[in-house]
């Protein structure tokens, strides 16, 4: 599923700002329970991200060829049906799609040695909106974060 998001804001003096869609970064979100991907959607939204959505590593490894060249930011769960669990899909996208920051979460597993590639970054669940973007804060570069999160820093 395909969400876009149109950022307006409206400051104190009454002047509008907008970003336009092309400016706005894309975060693939991955993730096998419908709430938690909603949830996580949410979040990457308020922080900023149009999302595509995937609902397991299999899923998002079949998006990426169409899609790789808009995302920004791959944020996924650990444990999902099918081939791919989150820590294969973090290593795909590493070797394939090197421009993309990722992010891994679990509640229920840690990353051992040689699970995650170098540029990967994980955080356990369970998270709020508040921790997620920190983390993308303090974890993304300049370039790649979006407005809303540049600014609440």
């Amino acid at each position: 599923m395909l969400h876009a998001l149109c950022i307006g804001a409206i400051f104190a003096n009454g002047g509008l700002m907008r970003m336009t869609l092309s400016t706005i970064p894309y975060a693939l979100a991955v993730d096998d329970e419908p709430f938690i991907l909603m949830d996580i959607t949410g979040i990457l939204e308020d922080a900023g991200f149009r999302t595509y959505e995937a609902s397991s590593g299999d899923a998002a490894i079949a998006m990426l060829p169409e899609y790789a060249h808009t995302i920004t930011l791959l944020f996924s769960d650990v444990d999902m049906p099918g081939d791919t669990n989150g820590f294969a899909l973090a290593r795909h996208v590493a070797e394939n799609y090197p421009w993309i920051e990722i992010v891994i979460g679990s509640g229920r597993v840690s990353p051992e040695t040689g699970d995650l590639p170098e540029k990967a970054t994980f955080l356990s669940k369970p998270f709020n909106a508040q921790m997620i973007h920190g983390h993308l804060r303090e974890t993304l570069p300049d370039g790649k974060l979006p407005e809303p999160l540049k600014n609440a820093a």
